[in-house]
């Protein structure tokens, strides 16, 4: 694998270094302090909502949130891919809110927006295309996610609302949540924002209903799907790739894992990191007989004139059977007493 350093601005190289050392629990004593009052901050927050002195806004439908407590991507997109289809094949009409990570504000005429499959990124954001794009879900970006989730209830009619990447959106009252960790590297030096990886101190995961962990022999892994032609639609395996010179794009908060998986299918590579909900680099759409693989999120940003040479890999939040069943079943009881 060759990674190039063109598309990696110095925001995103003071990021990656501070991930680094944010998992590799390398002592902070000058961002110490600034941990302890971010966690403190956001410990207060959370009793101020549980104790009624900031108000909590109900939808008119049961909210379930997927989210983490830490900076990283732990899959949050793909389980609420995962779970949309699910509770939608049990006959539930299913709304999925976000904010819309990775959109240009200035480009939205209004908020909330409704999200087809045919939506600009640009303007909604790449992740809130793709749940278009495989589910059956009614999506809304909103930054105010209150707003959002009340336009999918008012407005669609929905049963229930998924929150994307919602656990720290206190405003939003919600039934269930579900807490992401990522089992390889856990909750890294366990310190909050700016001193270490966290949002929220590690307490919070004792408050929530359901605590998934990612990674071989955990709840869930990442399962790759075959390659498809973001032009065609064709598909074709991993090991076409592998006699023959490659670029890999991974616009998402751990590229490593998807370089990770190339690799594993012995598939060498040019890598190319624009960060996570960036855009792609220039010289990657240029006229060339170069294929490019990447992420489903990305392609969903690939300009047209260059897809003819770029393959999007599906990737899909594989659970544990049972555990699948128990997160469904869960789900399907708060809807059912909802609107009995």
């Amino acid at each position: 694998m060759t990674v190039s350093s063109d598309v990696r601005t110095d925001r995103q190289s003071l990021r990656h270094w501070l991930v680094r050392h944010w998992y590799a629990d390398t002592p902070f004593p000058l961002l110490a302090p600034l941990g302890w009052l971010y966690a403190r901050a956001m410990t207060l927050r959370r009793h101020a909502y549980a104790r009624g002195w900031l108000t909590r806004y109900a939808v008119g439908a049961p909210v379930i949130v997927v989210g983490n407590i830490d900076v990283g991507g732990n899959g949050k997109t793909p389980t609420v891919i995962t779970l949309a289809q699910a509770i939608a094949e049990r006959g539930w009409r299913v709304g999925v809110v976000a904010r819309g990570y990775g959109a240009t504000r200035c480009q939205a005429a209004t908020y909330p927006m409704d999200v087809s499959p045919a939506s600009d990124p640009a303007q909604a954001g790449d992740e809130p295309v793709l749940i278009a794009r495989r589910t059956s879900a009614q999506v809304v970006v909103d930054p105010d996610r209150v707003r959002g989730a009340r336009r999918l209830v008012e407005t669609f009619g929905v049963d229930v609302v998924l929150a994307d990447d919602g656990l720290q959106h206190l405003r939003l009252a919600r039934d269930l949540e579900i807490a992401l960790v990522d089992g390889e590297h856990g909750l890294g030096n366990r310190r909050c924002l700016p001193a270490g990886p966290l949002r929220e101190a590690p307490a919070r995961l004792s408050s929530v209903d359901f605590v998934v962990t990612r990674g071989q022999g955990q709840d869930f892994v990442m399962v790759a799907g075959q390659p498809q032609n973001i032009a065609t639609s064709e598909r074709a395996t991993l090991a076409a790739f592998s006699e023959r010179p490659v670029a890999a794009l991974a616009g998402i908060a751990q590229p490593s894992r998807f370089f990770t998986m190339l690799e594993a299918a012995d598939i060498t590579f040019t890598a190319w990191q624009p960060g996570d909900h960036g855009q792609a680099p220039d010289v990657l759409v240029d006229d060339d007989d170069v294929p490019v693989l990447m992420t489903e999120k990305d392609a969903v940003k690939w300009p047209a004139r260059a897809a003819a040479r770029a393959w999007a890999i599906p990737v899909e939040a594989q659970f544990a059977p049972a555990l699948q069943a128990t997160l469904v079943s869960a789900i399907e009881r708060v809807i059912t007493r909802y609107h009995d």
